[in-house]
């Protein structure tokens, strides 16, 4: 009779451990009634029924997904191996339990043929300089696809872009071939600017002629006061000169 009767106890005891569950806040359990879903349960104290029902646990907190190195042909051509991170979160559980069998793995495979198919709209450039617009598109994508999965993709970030080494190299001719044109066009701009500046000046000496003699004078003081030169060689204005000739020639 004891026996039995500690049987009995054992089986209770077995009974309650199977029918108590405790889920943590950052925990929701989607519970099923013989094979029917019948609602989400938690945080905290969940009691079922043993043998009739049956909870799945989904984790709500952000999952950080890292996508695999994916080998992309760019717009123009060019092959790059590109790797990216997926941040997300179940906001849905009884969605992301019934919809999808895997909600992880279609995730990470969606995001890995998305991630090719984007990149391959766009041009090297464009994804070595425009990825945060990028990113957006990306997360605009996916969260619309696994929306009916129940999961919000809350960011998506493109980690590294690896090229080849002829790719770098040609990278860094052009590079260097477009710095050098930006210093010929800014030598030329300058160049430009003082001419400029130098025919103005010229139309401001012209309109009077002392002027021009002494900025003769002034360029003279400048040079003796070098201290450096021991001969002067300057130009001889015909102006100082013009009354001595008009009176050689009246002679």
């Amino acid at each position: 009779m004891l026996g039995f009767v500690g049987v009995i106890v054992v089986w209770i005891a077995a009974l309650l451990f199977l029918s108590i569950k405790v889920l943590p806040e950052y925990q929701r359990g989607v519970v099923l009634t013989l094979g029917r879903y019948t609602g989400t349960k938690g945080p905290g104290l969940v009691i079922l029924i043993p043998i009739v029902q049956r909870m799945m646990r989904v984790d709500l907190r952000v999952t950080v997904m890292d996508v695999p190195p994916q080998d992309v042909i760019s717009r123009d051509n060019v092959s790059v191996r590109v790797n990216a991170v997926v941040y997300f979160r179940v906001m849905e559980p009884d969605k992301a339990m019934l919809q999808v069998a895997d909600f992880f793995q279609a995730t990470s495979q969606l995001a890995q043929t998305r991630l090719r198919s984007v990149l391959g709209q766009h041009e090297l450039d464009d994804i070595l300089s425009q990825r945060d617009s990028i990113n957006h598109s990306l997360q605009q994508i996916l969260d619309e696809a696994t929306d009916p999965w129940g999961i919000k993709v809350s960011n998506v970030e493109i980690k590294d872009v690896d090229l080849n080494e002829t790719m770098v190299r040609a990278i860094a001719r052009q590079a260097e071939a477009e710095r050098e044109r930006r210093a010929k066009v800014i030598h030329a701009e300058g160049e430009l600017q003082a001419a400029e500046k130098l025919r103005d000046a010229a139309a401001m000496l012209s309109q009077e002629p002392q002027a021009l003699q002494l900025r003769y004078l002034q360029t003279m003081a400048d040079m003796s006061n070098s201290g450096k030169a021991s001969t002067i060689v300057f130009p001889l204005p015909m102006d100082l000169i013009k009354p001595l000739i008009d009176r050689l020639t009246a002679k």
